[in-house]
């Protein structure tokens, strides 16, 4: 996670805006291996409120995602 007051100036986007898409720094996208089970998702477009619906295996690839286990069962 990214302290707040960096936030903006790290990635170009305000708080509750975040998205792995088009940030001004590349940071690693992890995903939970969840996202294999479903076909699409709802992912921050980088402005609050704006939502987007992609493919599951889009958003891995698009963002070059680490698809792996990070939830506790």
């Amino acid at each position: 996670m990214i302290p707040m007051k960096t936030l903006l100036p790290t990635t170009g986007y305000v708080r509750g805006g975040c998205s792995p898409f088009a940030m001004k720094k590349v940071f690693p996208t992890i995903i939970d291996q969840s996202i294999e089970e479903v076909d699409k998702v709802y992912v921050s477009g980088g402005k609050l409120g704006l939502q987007l619906h992609i493919a599951s295996n889009d958003l891995i690839r698009s963002t070059n995602a680490l698809v792996t286990k990070i939830t506790r069962d």
